[in-house]
């Protein structure tokens, strides 16, 4: 391509969702290009919606009908006069089908020819490519659609366990399976087909050995339509769960200048025997690590990855910018010498999704988002409060990444950046991430793809005792604070003031802890004469009626914290605080102060409010940040840990009844499969019912031996967080 052919982009369309939309939009509006989005239904009120300059609505609520749709995302295109599509990722960013659609339709294609699309889309024609251009690979073996049986069984053997069935088309962990022994190779085939066909239209799956604990490493890489091209260094992806990358970093804290240089001298290769330009990541295997560490190819991502951002941060280039200038025919305008790295960067993909039951999908809508102001983040975010996260699409609620001079101070930066955002209404994994991050394993650089298994860190809950009776106390001294403030009658007197020996005050709230099951508490609290509050939390049995405690029983001094054999909750415990200062800012009004004697204040009768505790414990002061919302208290204490707690009916719920052997939904979804009819004899560990949410599947098995006493799920129901679904009497 010469100078006389660039040609320049004016109206760019970003066929995607979320916070990559939002991401594009935002280099693009900045090198004054307008911008326009497409839409599902779902997404009408989502925020990357109105940051478009236009938006144009696709119809339906899935992605095949909406996201997937070649045909409507082109006429979307052409009726908003775009000039240009950028794919994102996922979806049809790697389909040269869609590719060759917008080039066909007259449209600048933001990504890599169709044909190298193509050539790399399907995994094992790009394995035998990365053979003939000399990069190093694993041994797998393709899966056609007859072979089965003998044929299936003799594939594994030649491969060797453990195996992986991986989708051909596709990847983000979707269509994988890790097979341990034969016996169960040919179930998934089965799910991974399913997996795949669902995910990007194509059911095509291969197997590959499996290697239990490797690093995963891959390379950036850049080329322009003029044949330069650049690697942009490694970035480490190892910290995974169901193959999908939670927190990655560049450069990795395994790879040596020299090692770099071979994994980067391979990856150029890679994509140079392909013709390749545009942005795009070359995916190793790396075992070891120093100047000898050897790695094997894993794939070619033909597309912008989702954790580009740590390349950015330590190169400075901003690569959506460089995927728009290659489009349009510029050269890059640098060599490979020009580029260096500048620090360590590290980003922590926040899910609306519970770890501790296998980081399993969560809906509902976010009531809190107020991203940290220090330390210094970027946050690449898809959602704003009120934001609704549903069951159609990937649970990734926002993107948070920091840069530093050293990898120690990324992570730790990035840990407190978490913990101090505020965040509520979905159950989500920023706990488990900055557990993750202040580990002694991930800073000594300890990261394997097999980190979350090894550490165990997953099932770990911060939402420990006294974490728990610091947070109910935190929200009860902030309650008195707003009811004392919103007084119509005696308000200038201090909160809790009593003429007569009565009852102290009492909070029952119960403690949401998805990783424990819920914990019920009362709060009882008594202001005292030098401004102090005496507290005592206590556990209540979620099925007692509510009645205030017995003071006459209460521990006092020392001995009060004594931690129980049971549950999260300590029996009980009571201590003194003194609050120095209880700031609410009212969501809707103006900031209020509300002075720590509780004395009246203007406050505006808003439900919805957020709140900073300054308070003192014994010898220790630190500060609370306590939100509500609705029913909901939103609770981060001062070092790490955030918790919901909820305010707990007085009675108890008429309606609530379990069913005993009954199974559950563990997440909204659509059921897939049953496999079992009432009069069934099932074993224990045996697949009852599988289901699909966010595009992955979910198992629900059998908890002990018995017999299916009822069935109430149905192939393509849709189904609610605990809808029952089978029912089974064990045996006794």
């Amino acid at each position: 391509m010469t100078d006389s052919e660039l040609r320049p982009i004016r109206r760019l369309l970003v066929a995607n969702r979320g916070e990559i939309a939002r991401r594009v939009f935002r280099t693009a509006q900045a090198m004054g290009i307008s911008t326009v989005a497409v839409y599902a239904d779902g997404d009408a009120e989502a925020p990357f919606v109105t940051d478009a300059d236009l938006s144009v609505p696709l119809g339906g609520r899935t992605a095949t009908d909406s996201y997937l749709s070649i045909d409507k995302v082109i006429a979307a295109a052409e009726n908003s006069a775009a000039d240009a599509v950028h794919p994102g990722y996922g979806f049809l960013s790697e389909n040269a089908d869609f590719a060759q659609a917008v080039i066909d339709a007259g449209l600048i294609w933001v990504g890599p020819a169709p044909e190298a699309i193509a050539a790399m889309g399907d995994k094992l024609a790009a394995k035998e490519s990365m053979i003939a251009a000399g990069v190093p690979t694993l041994p797998s073996v393709p899966v056609a659609d007859s072979t089965s049986g003998d044929d299936l069984a003799a594939a594994g053997t030649e491969v060797g366990y453990p195996l992986l069935v991986k989708a051909s088309a596709g990847g983000g962990g979707k269509g994988m399976r890790i097979v341990d022994a034969a016996d169960t190779l040919a179930d998934a085939v089965a799910a991974a087909r399913r997996e795949a066909a669902g995910a990007f239209g194509d059911d095509t799956v291969f197997l590959e050995r499996y290697l239990p604990a490797p690093r995963h490493v891959e390379i950036q890489v850049l080329g322009d339509t003029h044949g330069n091209l650049v690697h942009c260094f490694e970035r480490e992806c190892s910290i995974q769960r169901r193959h999908q990358k939670v927190i990655e970093e560049a450069p990795s804290p395994a790879v040596t200048p020299a090692l770099r240089d071979r994994m980067g001298a391979a990856a150029v290769a890679a994509v140079r025997s392909i013709g390749y330009h545009s942005a795009g990541t070359v995916e190793f295997l790396l075992e070891g690590s120093g100047d000898d560490a050897e790695f094997w190819f894993l794939e070619v991502n033909t597309r912008l990855q989702v954790e580009h951002p740590v390349t950015e941060e330590i190169t400075g280039l901003d690569l959506v910018r460089e995927q728009i200038r290659i489009a349009a025919g510029e050269p890059l305008g640098y060599g490979q010498e020009d580029l260096t790295i500048r620090g360590h960067a590290t980003e922590a993909r926040l899910y609306a999704e519970d770890p501790a039951s296998g980081f399993l999908p969560a809906t509902g809508t976010v009531e809190l988002w107020t991203p940290a102001r220090e330390p210094q983040a970027r946050f690449d975010s898809g959602i704003e409060m009120g934001s609704v996260v549903g069951t159609e699409f990937d649970p990734m609620l926002a993107k948070v990444i920091v840069a530093a001079p050293t990898r120690s101070e990324a992570a730790l930066g990035l840990a407190s950046a978490l913990d101090r955002t505020r965040l509520g209404g979905v159950v989500t994994n920023r706990d488990f991430l900055s557990a993750v991050l202040r580990s002694d394993e991930f800073l000594a650089g300890d990261t394997t793809t097999d980190f979350i298994e090894r550490t165990g860190l997953a099932g770990e809950s911060p939402h420990q005792g006294q974490f728990l009776h610091a947070a109910a106390s935190a929200v009860a001294l902030v309650s008195q604070a707003r009811n004392r403030s919103q007084a119509t009658a005696l308000n200038f007197m201090s909160s809790g003031y009593r003429n007569s020996v009565m009852p102290d005050e009492v909070l029952p709230l119960t403690a949401l802890d998805p990783s424990a099951g819920d914990n019920d508490a009362s709060v009882t609290y008594r202001r005292q004469r030098d401004g102090s509050y005496r507290l005592r939390v206590a556990p209540l049995r979620a099925d007692a009626p509510y009645a205030p405690p017995d003071d006459s029983d209460a521990p006092s001094g020392e001995d009060a914290n004594r931690d129980s054999h049971d549950g999260n909750l300590p029996e009980a415990s009571e201590f003194v605080v003194r609050p120095h200062s209880i700031q609410i800012h009212a969501i809707k009004d103006d900031h209020i102060r509300i002075d720590a004697g509780g004395g009246a204040a203007d406050a505006p009768p808003a439900e919805e409010f957020d709140a900073e505790l300054d308070v003192e414990t014994g010898s220790m002061r630190g500060t609370w940040q306590v939100s509500r919302r609705r029913h909901n208290w939103y609770v981060t204490g001062p070092l790490t840990g955030s918790v919901t707690l909820r305010e707990r009916s007085r009675f108890p719920d008429p309606d609530a009844e379990a069913v005993e052997g009954g199974l559950v939904a563990p997440m909204p979804g659509k059921v897939l499969m049953v496999d079992v009819q009432p009069g069934d004899r099932v074993a224990a560990g045996q697949v009852l019912v599988v289901m699909e949410a966010m595009k992955m599947e979910h198992q629900i098995t059998a908890p002990a031996d018995g017999e299916v006493s009822e069935v109430r799920a149905a192939v393509g129901d849709q189904v609610d967080n605990g809808e029952l679904l089978v029912v089974i009497a064990a045996d006794s």
